[in-house]
C-alpha cells in the first residue's frame, strides 16, 4: 500500500485505495478538490513534479489480488488544472 503526499500549495493526493481513484483534498478543511478513476487499484504513493510550466501528479497503478482490485501495469499522469 501507498502513502499520500502533501504539496506547498496545502493540497494532499491518497491514491491508495480500494476504489481504484487518486483524490486530492485540501489540507486545511478536508474538501475534495480533485479525483480520477484508475485502470487499476494504486497501491502506490503518487508524486508531484513540473514540467514547462505545467504541474503533474504521477502514480503507479498495478493493483493488489489481495486488496480486490484490479491488477494492471499502468504509470498513470494527469496534468493538475
Amino acid at each position: 500500500l501507498g502513502g499520500s503526499i502533501s504539496t506547498a500549495g496545502n493540497v494532499m493526493f491518497v491514491g491508495a485505495t480500494q476504489d481504484n481513484y487518486i483524490r486530492a483534498f485540501n489540507v486545511s478543511n478536508g474538501d475534495k478538490l480533485w479525483e480520477a478513476r484508475l485502470p487499476a487499484g494504486g497501491q502506490a504513493t503518487p508524486m508531484t513534479y513540473e514540467a514547462n510550466g505545467k504541474q503533474y501528479v504521477v502514480i503507479m497503478a498495478g493493483g493488489h489480488g489481495s486488496f480486490g482490485t484490479k491488477m494492471g501495469d499502468y504509470l498513470v499522469a494527469y496534468a493538475l488544472p
